[in-house]
């Protein structure tokens, strides 16, 4: 994966937000974190948002990097 990178981006803003009080946005770059890794997995190809989602499938952590909660 060549663009995996974006995964440890993210987060790392995700971890970010969650030390700062910020749930929201902590709650909606986790669930980016799995678009964006579903996205490069498929080669880019359209992903359907409203069956994916990080809360949704308890997915956890995606890039490996910090624990989702």
């Amino acid at each position: 994966m060549r663009h995996d990178w974006i995964l440890d981006v993210l987060a790392d803003l995700r971890v970010f937000a969650k030390q700062n009080g910020m749930e929201a946005t902590a709650d909606h770059l986790a669930d980016a974190c799995l678009i964006v890794a579903t996205e490069i997995t498929n080669g880019g190809q359209d992903v359907k948002t409203d069956r994916a989602g990080v809360h949704d499938g308890e997915f956890g952590n995606v890039s490996g990097g910090y624990p989702a909660r």
